[in-house]
This record gives structure tokens, C-alpha cells and sequence, in this order.
């Protein structure tokens, strides 16, 4: 009876193996195409390249959360989404106002500093989890990576989201004030007074120490409000002047060993955009490939 059964199993998946060797070859053959077309299409046209992916990493995690029922997610995505369009749309308005820069690179900077901290402590709690350090305080292992792992998903999905918004609205100020333009010169004349990313006054001498908040000066001589050029740089993912487009050295930035941290985290958030925005994509694309050939 045995045998029987499983000879009638072998009949059932016979061929199975060179079905799979197919679809292991479309899934590669995908996945380099993909990159390919990616990498020229963002290239030639980044500024649609930019919209799509943005709109990709904020609508493809609401479709499956809401299909998996994920109501936490649900209630920070949508109280993410009513505060960053609020923010978005003061960034984007003709008539900058001149609180407007400094609102927009506080609340990214608050997101990306909450996601870098939520997503440590994600991070840290999956690897005690691993290291069974959770059974010291009676924490059961499936709760605990659970835990760790949701921190995680969390920290780095509104990293990324959070730098992407950040990014855009960054352009959009910056064309508006006059003293940064994508790609020409710039229409404003910049006076040494003059902080090119919020075109707000600099009232503290660069050699001076600011009771609120201190000058910073770029190797090309141009001075800046700190926050806004940290905010330009790390949140806006500027690694260039606002006036003059030389390149920022963020190593002679960030001097301080513990902030350093801090660009790694936002190198490796653009690397996992790819992950978000357009890996379900391109699963998605591969299994129609499958069902159309009827390999399944």
C-alpha cells in the first residue's frame, strides 16, 4: 500500500524538476533585467524615477498590511501620512513661508531620528531573542521576535519613506528660496548673511558659540544655520553645497564618532528601498511570468 502510494506520488511530480530549474532561471533572468532597467531608468529620468518609487514604498506596504489585517501599522501609516502632507504641502506652496524650512527639516529630522532609534531597538531586541536572553525576564522566544522584528520593520520603513519625502521637499524649498537650483545656476545672489538653505539671516559668527544654534561653514566658504545644513544633508540627502554644488565632506561633518552612526543608517535605508519599493514588484511580475507559461 505503501509503495503503491508513493509511486503514484512519483508519477504526480515527475518533470517537477526541470519545472523548477525554469522557474529558478525566469526568477534571475528577472531580477537582472529589472536592475537593469532600473539602474537606466533612474539614470536618465530621476525625477520620475524618485515620484514612482516614493509612491511605490507608500502604497505596497498598505496593501498587504490592510489585506494581513495589521491595524498598528494602519494607525502610524495613516498618522505618518496626515502630518508629512500637511508638511509637504507647506514645502510646496510658491509663497515659501519663512518658518516653512525649519518645520519641514524638524519633523523629518524627528522621523529619522525616532525610525533610527525604533529600528536599533528592534535590531538589539532580535539579537538578545537569538542569544535567548529573553528567557532571563520569562519573555517567550515567538513574542519576543516578534516584537523585535515589528521595531525593526517599523524604524527602517519610515526611515526610508521619511528621507524620501524629506528629499523632495528639500528640492522644492530650495528652488523656491532662490539659492539652489537642481540643475543651472543659482537665481539668487548669496550675501555672506544669508543662509542658502532656509534663506533665513545667520546672526551667530561661524567662530562663535550659538546659545540656540551654531554657523556652520562648508570648505567652499559658504555658512549655513547647522541644523539646516545637517538637515540638508542627512535628512535631504544632499552631499553638496545648497549654493554652489560643491561636495560636502561629511567625514570632516560628522566628526564626532557618535554621529557618524547616523549617515550608515541613512546609506543603508537608500540600499533597502530597492527591497520595498520594487522587490514585491518584481515577485509579483515573476509569478505572472509562471502562471502565463504554466509553470506552477
Amino acid at each position: 500500500m505503501c509503495y503503491e502510494y508513493h509511486a503514484r506520488m512519483h508519477v504526480k511530480h515527475k518533470g517537477h524538476e526541470a519545472m523548477h530549474a525554469e522557474m529558478v532561471l525566469i526568477l534571475i533572468v528577472t531580477l537582472v533585467i529589472a536592475q537593469l532597467v532600473l539602474v537606466q531608468w533612474k539614470q536618465r529620468h530621476p525625477k520620475s524615477y524618485n515620484l514612482v518609487t516614493l509612491f511605490q514604498m507608500w502604497v505596497v506596504p498598505l496593501y498587504f498590511t490592510t489585506k494581513l489585517h495589521w491595524w498598528r501599522f494602519l494607525v502610524t501609516w495613516f498618522i505618518f501620512s496626515v502630518v508629512t502632507a500637511y508638511v509637504t504641502y507647506r514645502a510646496t506652496r510658491k509663497h515659501l513661508e519663512c518658518t516653512t524650512p525649519r518645520l519641514v527639516y524638524k519633523w523629518f529630522l524627528l522621523l529619522y531620528k525616532i525610525s533610527y532609534a525604533t529600528g536599533i531597538v528592534g535590531y538589539t531586541v532580535v539579537m538578545f531573542t537569538l542569544f535567548g536572553i529573553n528567557l532571563i525576564f520569562r519573555i517567550k522566544p515567538e513574542d519576543a521576535m516578534d516584537f523585535g522584528v515589528s521595531l525593526l520593520f517599523y524604524g527602517l520603513y519610515y526611515g526610508v519613506l521619511g528621507r524620501d519625502f524629506a528629499e523632495m521637499c528639500a528640492d522644492f524649498m530650495a528652488s523656491t528660496v532662490g539659492f539652489y537650483s537642481a540643475s543651472g545656476m543659482p537665481t539668487k545672489h548669496l550675501s555672506d548673511s544669508i543662509c542658502a538653505v532656509c534663506g533665513q539671516p545667520i546672526l551667530v559668527d561661524v567662530s562663535d558659540e550659538g546659545i540656540i544654534e551654531n554657523t556652520y561653514r562648508l570648505s567652499c566658504n559658504h555658512v549655513f544655520h547647522e541644523f539646516c545644513i545637517r538637515g540638508w544633508c542627512i535628512v535631504g540627502k544632499k552631499q553638496i553645497c545648497p549654493y554652489c554644488k560643491e561636495k560636502v565632506d561629511l567625514k570632516r561633518m560628522f566628526s564626532n564618532p557618535w554621529e557618524r552612526p547616523h549617515v550608515m543608517y541613512g546609506q543603508l535605508l537608500d540600499w533597502l528601498r530597492y527591497l520595498v519599493a520594487w522587490q514585491p514588484v518584481i515577485i509579483g511580475l515573476v509569478q505572472g511570468i509562471n502562471y502565463i507559461l504554466g509553470l506552477e
